[in-house]
């Protein structure tokens, strides 16, 4: 038998010691202490929920492990939080909104335009923008994975990825918007794209009716990353005013 041989590590185990080092990690405020008195308002939840508890005890043990730099993975998760996501697509639609020179040199080079503004269109080789009107809405899918363009638009959500929206956004478009809430008229032509490694797709959804007032980083705040896929139309909030 070989010496010094590592004892294997059950499922059961190995998920008990993660657990633990996460629950070592979270720390009780001292009696008295400011921290004691603003959590005295909320619920006395001593272990967060069940997703959370099971990130943060993986993340424990990989860097426990030295897997995961943790100052590394700070950076990554700082960079998907402020700058990478779909506030960055938002800035591009809004200024294609209230500029018409930039919204021409938008729809003719995607890539080169969005980079006017410090923003890159990811791997892709290619970006088109398609521009939603009176008469057509477009509606982005990925039929052979999840081709997305994540700079602008953050990590693609669960259900884009799905079987059912990309064979359901082919077969019966207007059905599938339907369940996002959005109903079209009759007349309105729906157009889809397939988004792929080497070209991918972003929306420009029409501007509101009783925006023309609003600044460009207003009109940004309105726009949502469904408004880029195409699965919703960007609104104004219930107030009818400004945010």
């Amino acid at each position: 038998m070989a010496k010094n041989k590592k004892p294997s590590v059950g499922r059961r185990r190995f998920l008990k010691g993660a657990v633990a080092g996460a629950a070592g990690l979270m720390t009780k405020p001292k009696k008295g202490s400011a921290q004691q008195h603003e959590d005295h308002d909320h619920d006395h939840q001593v272990v967060p929920s069940d997703p959370a508890l099971r990130t943060k005890a993986l993340e424990t043990l990989l860097v426990q492990k030295g897997l995961v730099d943790p100052v590394t993975l700070d950076l990554l998760v700082d960079a998907y939080q402020t700058k990478i996501g779909p506030q960055n697509g938002a800035k591009v639609i809004a200024r294609a909104w209230i500029d018409p020179a930039y919204k021409k040199r938008l729809l003719e080079n995607a890539p080169k335009t969005i980079a006017e503004l410090g923003y890159t269109t990811g791997e892709a080789d290619d970006m088109n923008v398609v521009e939603n009107g009176p008469k057509v809405h477009n509606l982005v899918v990925c039929t052979l994975c999840s081709c997305y363009p994540w700079t602008l638009l953050g990590l693609p959500p669960r259900w884009y990825k799905s079987d059912a929206y990309r064979s359901r956004a082919v077969i019966d478009p207007r059905g599938i918007l339907s369940e996002f809430g959005l109903t079209l008229p009759d007349e309105v032509e729906i157009r889809v794209w397939d988004s792929t490694a080497e070209l991918r797709y972003l929306v420009l959804p029409e501007r509101p009716a009783g925006t023309e007032r609003m600044s460009e980083r207003e009109l940004a705040a309105l726009v949502t990353r469904d408004s880029m896929v195409g699965v919703a139309n960007v609104t104004l909030p219930k107030s009818g005013g400004r945010q």
